[in-house]
C-alpha cells in the first residue's frame, strides 16, 4: 500500500477539521457564505418540470470543476425522475442543459427530507464529535425538536458535501479512492455527478447486485482495502458502508452515500463504526468466495486503525 502526506488526526484534533461542520460555512465568490434555503421547486415550472439553474446561488464544488459540468447561468434544470428512495433523503435524475445547445449533462440531485418526514434513527452515534457553537442548537438537535431536526438535516447535507469534496482532491491526487464529483450544495439538496449510461440515464450498479468473477471480485476487493486506508489516514471512517452504497461504474468501485462520515478522533465509536463498516462489506466478499485470510475483518480493522494513528 502506498503512502500519503496526511495530517496525524492527534494533530488535527487540535485545530478545524476538514470535514468538520460546525455551523458550516463555505467560501462562494471569493467570500464566506452560509448554505441558502432552497428546495427542487424553486421557482419551477408546472408543466415542464423545468427551473433556471441554481448553480448561481449554491456552493460549488472543487475546482478546477470538470469540463462535462454546466455551469451556464442560461441553463434550466428539469427533473427526470427518482434515481433512489431511502429513509433520509429522495436522490433524482436531473438533467441540466443550455437550451438551443449541445451543453448538457446529467445530474444525481440528493434531497433530504423536511423534519416531518425525515427518519433519522441512528443519528446520535454519528453526531458525536460534531457540534455547533450555541447551546440552544445543541440543546435542539439533542431534543429532537422540529428546529433541532431541521439543524440536524443541514448537518448531514453539509457534512457529506465537505467529505465529498475532500475525497474528491484526494483521488485526484492519489487515484486510489473514487466519489462522485460533488457538483454544488444549496440548502439540503445536494448535486452530484450522474454515474451511469448517459444515454438511457440507467444509474450504475451497485456491488450488492453484481456477480463478479474470481477476479473480478479480488479486483474490487483491492480497490476497496486502498479506499478505505484512504479513509483512514485522513481520519476518517465511511459509517454506513455496505454492498448497496458501493457503486461499480466503468469496472472502477465508486463510493456514496456519505452524510454520516465518522471523525475516527473526535467520535469516541469511530472505531466500532470502522469494524462494523469492515465486518459488512468482509462479509459479502467472503460469501462470494474471497478467501478468508483477504476477508478477515479483525485484522483489516487493526490495520486500518494503525493507519489512522489509533493503534
Amino acid at each position: 500500500m502506498r503512502e500519503y502526506d496526511f495530517p496525524a488526526p492527534q494533530r488535527r484534533a487540535r485545530g478545524r477539521r476538514r470535514f468538520d461542520d460546525d455551523e458550516p460555512q463555505f467560501l462562494k465568490h471569493g467570500r464566506r457564505t452560509e448554505p441558502v434555503d432552497g428546495g427542487p421547486d424553486d421557482e419551477s415550472d408546472p408543466e415542464t418540470g423545468q427551473r433556471w439553474s441554481s448553480w448561481d446561488d449554491a456552493v460549488h464544488g472543487p475546482q478546477p470543476h470538470p469540463a462535462w459540468l454546466v455551469t451556464e447561468l442560461a441553463a434550466k434544470d428539469t427533473d427526470l425522475g427518482v434515481l433512489k428512495t431511502g429513509k433520509e433523503a429522495d436522490v433524482h435524475l436531473v438533467r441540466r442543459a443550455v437550451l438551443g445547445t449541445d451543453r448538457a449533462c446529467l445530474l444525481a440531485a440528493k434531497r433530504y427530507r423536511d423534519a416531518e418526514h425525515r427518519l433519522f434513527h441512528r443519528d446520535a452515534g454519528y453526531l458525536e464529535g460534531r457540534r455547533v457553537r450555541r447551546s440552544r442548537e445543541n440543546r435542539a438537535m439533542a431534543g429532537r425538536t422540529a428546529f433541532g431536526r431541521q439543524l440536524i438535516a443541514g448537518q448531514w447535507a453539509a457534512a457529506e458535501f465537505a467529505a465529498l469534496a475532500r475525497l474528491w482532491e484526494i483521488g485526484v491526487e492519489h487515484g486510489t479512492i473514487a466519489v462522485p464529483y460533488p457538483v454544488q450544495l444549496r440548502g439540503t439538496e445536494l448535486m452530484l455527478e450522474f454515474l451511469g449510461d448517459p444515454e438511457g440515464g440507467q444509474a450504475a450498479p451497485r456491488l450488492a447486485q453484481l456477480r463478479p468473477d474470481r477476479a473480478g471480485l479480488r479486483d474490487l476487493w483491492t480497490q476497496l482495502v486502498d479506499a478505505l486506508v484512504v479513509l483512514a489516514r485522513a481520519g476518517y471512517a465511511h459509517g454506513d458502508l455496505s454492498p448497496y452504497n458501493l457503486l461499480v461504474h466503468r469496472e472502477r468501485l465508486v463510493m456514496i452515500d456519505l452524510p454520516q462520515v465518522v471523525d475516527l478522533v473526535g467520535n469516541p465509536q469511530g472505531p466500532e463504526f470502522l469494524a462494523r463498516d469492515v465486518r459488512v462489506v468482509g462479509d459479502w466478499f467472503a460469501a462470494r468466495g474471497l478467501p478468508a485470510e483477504l476477508a478477515d475483518p479483525t485484522a483489516l480493522t487493526g490495520e486500518l486503525l494503525r493507519e489512522a494513528g489509533i493503534r
